[in-house]
């Protein structure tokens, strides 16, 4: 068994003296991912976010959200075909109402996630080097996504 050792920050409290929410429009180009980093970043900017939480939710079912790398592209289109092989079109799926790619669209979004939260310390979000916030859009042709955010915590003076 491996042994390592461990390190942890004194811990800090703030109170929660602010809730700030703003919906987010993404209009996208079809299947594939979109780095809404900045938007969010641009966002508690805004609202003088000090220390709390920023939670994103999207709202549709065949669009999702994800943290990952923003490093390497390669990473985004091996997870993109990751997703085309664990749901692909043509698969015999009985719900097909708007097109082949409608049923793939929710399972991928099953699959992944419809709401994030993301600790943030001195007014930004707490995120890894190599970490980026997307949107997966999961369907074929363009849309318009909604994305809601809201932050809850302290603000700076």
């Amino acid at each position: 068994m491996a042994t390592g050792t461990t390190t942890r920050s004194a811990p800090s409290s703030v109170a929660a003296t602010r809730v700030a929410s703003s919906r987010l429009m993404v209009q996208t180009p079809g299947a594939g991912f979109l780095d809404v980093t900045g938007e969010v970043a641009k966002f508690l900017r805004e609202v003088r976010a000090g220390e709390g939480a920023v939670t994103l939710f999207i709202r549709h079912t065949s669009a999702s959200l994800t943290i990952q790398e923003n490093a390497d592209p390669a990473v985004l289109m091996d997870l993109m075909t990751a997703l085309d092989r664990a749901a692909p079109e043509g698969g015999g799926w009985r719900h097909d109402a708007e097109g082949p790619d409608d049923m793939p669209a929710h399972i991928k979004t099953m699959l992944t996630a419809t709401s994030l939260q993301i600790p943030v310390l001195d007014g930004e979000m707490a995120l890894g080097t190599w970490q980026g916030v997307y949107l997966i859009e999961h369907r074929a042709r363009p849309h318009r996504r909604e994305i809601v955010l809201q932050f809850i915590g302290s603000t700076r003076a």
